[in-house]
């Protein structure tokens, strides 16, 4: 997969939620959305 650059769009995707219910990028489509990536060593 090739890395996103600054105004990319990104790709269509889902993951889990805290409750295990699957969730969309297009879920949050026309919202204004924050999304904080951390990593831990």
């Amino acid at each position: 997969m090739t890395p996103l650059k600054a105004g990319d769009i990104a790709p269509k995707f889902s993951l889990p939620d805290q409750d295990g219910e699957e969730v969309n990028l297009t879920d949050f489509q026309d919202n204004v959305s924050w999304f904080i990536f951390t990593r831990k060593p």
